[in-house]
């Protein structure tokens, strides 16, 4: 046994006294689909839904002369600490992006109660960083990094000491997300590299797979933040120590859009809700295919904190990926009965979702911004084929992601 395994047994041990472990399940639907032997350990299912709780816990417990902890967080952090702030009867300063989901703010609020206080600053994770550090250096409070810290690290690692007991040894294939590091450098660090790792990234804030091309930790130029739990625009410098062998190889960056298609299967097929960060190691599934066939493979679903207010924006994303709905701009003739000929184009499975008409009369088209929801892909091969033999020139805007912020 190493040091740090050690330490990360003793931080399990004393988590046990605040709450209970989440549970390591065995999902028939994945391990048929996949042909492997998956298990999702869900972080989900913490008392805040998400393992943040566990980090906040270690790196409080080893503070007991501090007086007040400053934290900054897209959300599941600022609940671990919230939580734990109350728990330990210490205050707490919260910094949160001003984009933070209502949600999670809420929440936030709900388990620290007197005991915190939640500063909402800036756009984006690094800028509301900045500022908590700021605040810290001057209140003179201790700082409680999300993931940038040993302690933290460590408590993060009791999500594989409680892997490593429920499954009485160690997977073949561990997936897990990847944010600003803290979970996947304290899963690395405890198992050790006798275990197949897979770290996964949002498209849109892969950090780790820009510090591993580049050798160090870098900011990125700009940061999706619509998986806000893994959207960190640069890696921890610690945790980045610790993950910067594991090679390009074995990180992937999956598509936000692609994302929305898993959390739909998860809670159609399953019944379980995953917050997009949540959703990327069973997202990862789909890349790694044959790879993990007749594998024992545990994907750690991070969190569940999802508001239901994003559910149509989720759907649609999902729905633009999966082909079944385009926007697009039609060039429509100004003469009677163009629009009934253009109606009688679409298929018994087509169905109009948006319908915007600008008719001018000092010209002979006029432009149409037209939303088509369809059962099949392949629907719009023939649909565009009836536009382009009878005339009707248009333009796909589906995957114009500029244009669609503006119009969809």
């Amino acid at each position: 046994m190493t040091k740090f395994q050690d330490a990360a047994r003793t931080a399990t041990r004393a988590m046990r006294r605040v709450f209970a472990a989440t549970p390591l399940q065995h999902n028939a639907h994945l391990s048929a689909l996949y042909g492997a032997e998956v298990w999702l350990k869900r972080e989900d299912l913490s008392p805040v839904r998400s393992y943040k709780l566990r980090g906040a816990m270690n790196a409080m417990r080893k503070r007991p002369e501090a007086g007040l902890f400053v934290a900054a967080s897209a959300g599941n952090h600022a609940q671990g600490v919230a939580y734990m702030c109350k728990h330990f009867g210490k205050q707490g300063v919260i910094f949160m992006p001003v984009t933070t989901p209502q949600q999670k703010i809420q929440k936030t609020q709900m388990f620290g109660g007197d005991s915190i206080e939640i500063r909402l600053t800036g756009d984006y994770f690094d800028t509301t960083l900045a500022a908590a550090r700021s605040f810290c250096d001057t209140a003179g409070g201790h700082f409680l990094s999300p993931f940038d810290d040993e302690d933290v690290i460590e408590g993060q690692a009791s999500v594989a000491a409680e892997i490593e007991e429920q499954m009485d040894g160690r997977p073949d294939h561990i997936v897990l997300p990847v944010g600003g590091g803290g979970l996947a450098s304290g899963v690395l660090s405890y198992f050790g590299t006798d275990t197949q790792y897979s770290f996964v990234e949002p498209e849109g804030g892969a950090c780790l797979r820009a510090a591993i091309k580049t050798g160090k930790p870098v900011p990125l130029a700009s940061v999706n933040t619509f998986a806000d739990g893994a959207a960190v625009g640069q890696i921890g410098v610690r945790t980045f120590d610790r993950l910067k062998n594991v090679g390009l190889a074995s990180t992937l960056a999956i598509p936000e859009d692609r994302l929305c298609t898993t959390m739909l299967d998860m809670l159609n097929v399953e019944g379980v809700v995953l917050e997009p960060a949540g959703a990327l190691s069973v997202d990862a599934l789909k890349d790694l295919g044959q790879s993990i066939r007749g594998r024992r493979v545990v994907c750690i679903t991070s969190g569940g904190n999802f508001d239901f207010e994003r559910l149509p924006e989720v759907k649609e994303r999902a729905q633009r990926f999966s082909g079944v709905k385009k926007y697009f701009i039609l060039r429509m003739p100004q003469r009677p009965g163009a629009l009934k000929e253009f109606l009688n184009f679409l298929g018994p499975d087509d169905d109009i979702a948006r319908f915007e008409y600008l008719k001018k009369s000092a010209r002979n088209f006029g432009s149409v911004l037209i939303g088509i929801e369809t059962k099949d892909p392949v629907n719009f091969e023939v649909f565009f084929e009836k536009l382009g033999a009878n005339g009707f020139t248009y333009t796909d805007i589906t995957e114009d992601e500029t244009l669609a912020q503006f119009v969809i």
